[in-house]
């Protein structure tokens, strides 16, 4: 058993999300969204990068004393996975470690809108997942795709950096490959993805305008298309994607956007007053021919509008969701102002309503 294995089994029984090590202090878990020290005492560089060499494969350590930095995955058999990143710092190496939990929680666990597991039984398009990091977004993700896995008989791929929940293949085959491992870059996954005879293809980080442009691809090619990006709304997923391409591209870009585009799915993630834990609120917008009107003409400030209108098909504003989680008690008006797109409508809520400086 590796040494560093003492600080997953804590984690695990803490019920943290994250774990950081850092040379010059003690160790912290990230729980229900806080950090939190852990009474043990400050690490030491050469010890701490002997205890991080210990469970990095060879090749990662190699890259890491190169570059300073590096990802990879690290799994203990019957406890969790675990997403690593190791990176330099002003006094010497640090890690942090995101927990992967071997269990895949189900749509029903995450209490998702029912909407959402509707998604994996699409024939063909593109679902993109939105967030800030920390959000839940591979959570979500990996619900929707254990829809698929139990519902169809298709061939799924994931491309991911690095692999994070891994699916036992049901009524589908899975194949996970991972960035740096498997193969060299995102776009170069998809491009092979192509020839591999994939029905849903789950792209882990659109980054560059190559992927992007290769997931637009795909969707519009008769394949169904999973992709995250660090977007905070529907409207600002669908500039996000479009900006992404050269001023000469972007009409056409629109267009295609339009047509293979079937949701945005943007979340945040609130700690929970009412009990332990964490919940999501999310915006969901569907690709209703209004909505796809609206992407085609350039008219994307009126898609709140439509989602707004669009409630019967599942659709819901982000600070509606809020608003639902403050109104049943499960969050604090303080967090539901903070992470709220219009925060007027949650200033009578706050005891002392501050002074925000972003509305000048």
């Amino acid at each position: 058993m590796a040494k560093i294995d003492a600080f997953f089994k804590l984690m695990h029984d803490q019920g943290a999300s994250d774990l950081h090590l850092v040379s010059g202090q003690p160790p912290a878990l990230r729980i229900n969204g806080e950090m939190e020290r852990i009474k043990y005492k400050v690490l030491d560089n050469d010890m701490l990068r002997s205890m991080l060499y210990e469970i990095a494969p060879e090749d990662k350590v190699k890259v890491f004393e190169e570059t300073g930095d590096v990802d990879f995955g690290y799994e203990i058999q019957g406890l969790a996975r675990y997403r690593a990143n190791f990176f330099m710092q002003k006094y010497g190496v640090a890690a942090v470690f995101r927990q992967i939990p071997s269990k895949i929680l189900t749509a029903e666990d995450l209490g998702l809108p029912a909407v959402i597991p509707k998604l994996a039984l699409l024939p063909r398009g593109l679902v993109l997942v939105t967030g800030p990091t920390g959000s839940g977004k591979s959570t979500t993700l990996a619900a929707i795709i254990d829809v698929a896995n139990r519902s169809r008989k298709d061939h799924i791929i994931t491309v991911e950096d690095p692999i994070e929940f891994v699916h036992q293949s049901q009524g589908c085959i899975i194949n996970h490959r991972e960035v740096g491992l498997h193969t060299r870059t995102f776009s170069a996954a998809l491009r092979g993805a192509l020839r591999e005879d994939p029905d849903i293809i789950l792209v882990g980080e659109m980054r560059d305008l190559e992927t992007i442009s290769l997931a637009i691809e795909a969707a519009s090619t008769g394949h169904l298309v999973f992709g995250t990006l660090h977007t905070s709304s529907a409207a600002k997923t669908v500039d996000r994607v479009i900006e992404v391409f050269p001023a000469n591209q972007q009409e056409q870009i629109r267009s295609t956007l339009a047509d293979g585009l079937r949701a945005v799915v943007a979340q945040v993630l609130f700690k929970r007053v009412d009990k332990k834990g964490r919940c999501a609120a999310l915006e969901i917008m569907i690709a209703t021919p209004a909505v796809r009107n609206l992407i085609r003409e350039g008219k994307t400030f009126q898609i709140p509008s439509s989602i707004q209108t669009g409630k019967r098909y599942g659709m819901q504003l982000l600070d509606d969701a809020i608003m639902d989680l403050l109104n049943n008690g499960k969050i604090h008006p303080d967090d539901a102002y903070a992470k709220a797109n219009d925060k007027a409508k949650f200033r009578p809520f706050l005891k002392t309503p501050p002074t925000d400086f972003t509305e000048a």
